[in-house]
């Protein structure tokens, strides 16, 4: 049995949430309505992991948070909204240790339960066999240069790094994207699994991390070296050739595909683009299997490909998927691949 703790101050939506999990009868589920109460439940209840209302009173998700990571850290889901302050407290959420989040459809999801019934309890299954990890100290020094052991990549001419991620992946991009120099000598592709309302937020906020420029990709875009791109949550990221220029565009969700913005997707167009010696391809936490194939062909056709390791995975299950197909070059925890990356491309 997985022991769930749901905290909302709504009786409307607890009643809704405990339902949904009963059903699926393998939930032993205790309730709390505020903050307070979501402490003192982490420890007399111990539950495997924890739904977390962000907006209650007397005391308001994010303190709670930090107060269930300093006494008995659990996995816990933050339940958001779909605005740009639901998205900036959502990113702090992950910040300080939370697995992943809900967004409330239309702002009530009581109203719309159904709508996002299958991802919810998917995200709290996840979330409960997560590997947590706590937030990091700000003191904290960058690892010191890798030294290659591979000879670097040339970089005359085209080239870009393409990454894929989904659960657990702002927090891990923090471990990334910030260690990356202006001087960068490749545009940096990101395709995160995340709302539409949510990726310009988190491009902003990774833009105020990072020595590079970081963009949200909402129109389209000639790649220039030195810049993040971050594929527009409710869309799909493609590379095209516009006035002979790699541009990137986004373009509506592919009804084929699963996951949005699609890391399969990207690849395959970037692979219609470009010589695969000039694509380095990373593929980072999240759960399920996209652009496992599309990344295993970068490597077989010449690129270079790393998959995280399962040590600092918060969801060790995409480069679980492209280590299985044998399509990674290298397998590095989190905090090694920025340094990597550097020493491949000799910066």
């Amino acid at each position: 049995m997985i022991k769930l703790l749901i905290v909302d101050d709504s009786a409307l939506m607890r009643r809704q949430l405990s339902s949904l999990f009963e059903a699926e009868g393998d939930f032993t589920i205790r309730l709390a309505r505020n903050g307070n109460e979501a402490v003192n439940e982490n420890i007399a209840f111990e539950p495997d992991v924890i739904t977390l209302d962000i907006n209650m009173p007397e005391m308001d998700g994010l303190t709670a948070l930090s107060l269930i990571m300093a006494g008995r850290p659990a996995p816990v889901v933050m339940i958001s909204s779909l605005t740009e302050k639901g998205a900036l407290a959502t990113f702090e959420a992950l910040n300080l240790g939370a697995v992943d989040y809900i967004v409330k459809p239309g702002g009530t999801i009581s109203l719309s339960l159904d709508v996002v019934r299958d991802a919810i309890i998917a995200k709290v299954r996840t979330a409960a066999r997560a590997r947590m990890r706590l937030p990091r100290k700000a003191a904290e020094k960058p690892l010191p240069p890798l030294k290659a052991t591979v000879a670097p990549v040339s970089t005359v001419g085209e080239g870009l790094v393409m990454i894929g991620v989904s659960t657990g992946g702002p927090s891990t991009l923090e471990l990334v994207l910030p260690l990356l120099s202006a001087q960068f000598p490749y545009p940096v592709l990101v395709a995160q699994h995340m709302p539409g309302s949510f990726t310009l937020s988190f491009a902003q906020r990774m833009n105020e991390l990072c020595a590079m420029q970081v963009v949200e990709v909402s129109k389209p875009m000639s790649l220039v070296p030195g810049t993040v791109y971050i594929a527009k949550g409710g869309a799909d990221l493609q590379v095209v050739r516009r006035v002979g220029k790699l541009t990137a565009i986004a373009k509506p969700e592919s009804s084929e595909h699963l996951w949005h913005p699609s890391v399969d997707l990207m690849a395959r167009s970037v692979l219609e683009q470009l010589d695969a010696r000039q694509v380095l391809a990373v593929m980072l936490t999240g759960m399920g299997n996209d652009g496992a194939a599309a990344f295993t062909e970068v490597k077989r056709r010449g690129g270079r490909t790393i998959a995280e390791s399962k040590e600092s995975a918060v969801v060790f299950g995409m480069p679980a998927e492209l280590i299985k197909l044998g399509g990674a070059s290298i397998t590095l925890p989190a905090d090694k691949i920025a340094r990597q990356l550097n020493a491949w491309l000799g910066c």
